[in-house]
């Protein structure tokens, strides 16, 4: 894989995260551009101007944008219908940049200043009380959305994978803690007493917890923001 190359690509897309062009992610995209499975008119977001962009650094020709990925249109920003929110935190799972607030069973809020308009949220809304305003008018593509926008959702979505990364490896030490401290006392943490069942149920756990220490993932670096 070319890095240089795909970072120049992924620079000059407007990092909605929105999966429009059938790639997890921005970055998902300019790999496939780079590998040569993805085509430059795959991003509705960045509309006619982002064919553009990406043909002059790739060399290929300009396209229309495909119509199979979506149409260029204004950027928007999802709101959430208080009268009918659930607080099931779906939606909060679903948002690529952490622009929505909530817990569960409480009223979610959607920071519009952070909202890309991916509109990621709302098929995962159970009750269909995430709306979409239009924020731009007539501007549409790139007229929408500037260079700046672009750098700071790229900002906040690269730290929600430091944060969900993070969330995973402590979740891992806990349950690995939670196996240790139950094979270090198999007999207290268990309602058998035959001695054979008790070893039998230890050699399980720490089979476990060797396969887990194996492919324990790398330490997350403080988050220094």
């Amino acid at each position: 894989m070319h890095s240089a190359l795909v970072e120049r690509i992924h620079g000059v897309l407007p990092q909605t995260q929105c999966k429009r062009c059938g790639y997890p992610d921005c970055l998902g995209y300019a790999q496939a551009i780079v590998k040569g499975t993805a085509d430059i008119n795959q991003c509705p977001p960045g509309g006619a101007e982002g064919v553009v962009r990406l043909a002059d650094i790739t060399g290929r020709a300009v396209r229309p944008l495909d119509p199979d990925y979506g149409a260029e249109g204004p950027r928007t920003v999802a709101f959430v219908d208080e009268d009918w929110c659930i607080g099931c935190t779906l939606c909060i799972a679903a948002c690529p940049v952490d622009a929505i607030i909530g817990g569960n069973k409480v009223m979610h809020t959607i920071i519009e200043s952070e909202c890309t308009g991916c509109e990621l949220c709302l098929p995962v809304c159970p009750v269909d009380c995430i709306l979409l305003e239009n924020v731009t008018r007539g501007a549409t593509g790139w007229q929408a959305w500037s260079a700046p926008q672009a750098a700071h959702a790229r900002g906040r979505y690269e730290q929600r994978i430091l944060r969900l990364a993070r969330e995973a490896q402590e979740q891992e030490q806990r349950l690995i803690a939670k196996a240790e401290l139950k094979a270090s006392d198999i007999a207290a943490h268990s309602q058998h007493t035959d001695p054979a069942v008790l070893d039998k149920k230890r050699a399980t756990i720490e089979a476990a917890l060797a396969r887990a220490r194996a492919k324990r993932t790398p330490s997350i670096p403080p988050d220094k923001t």
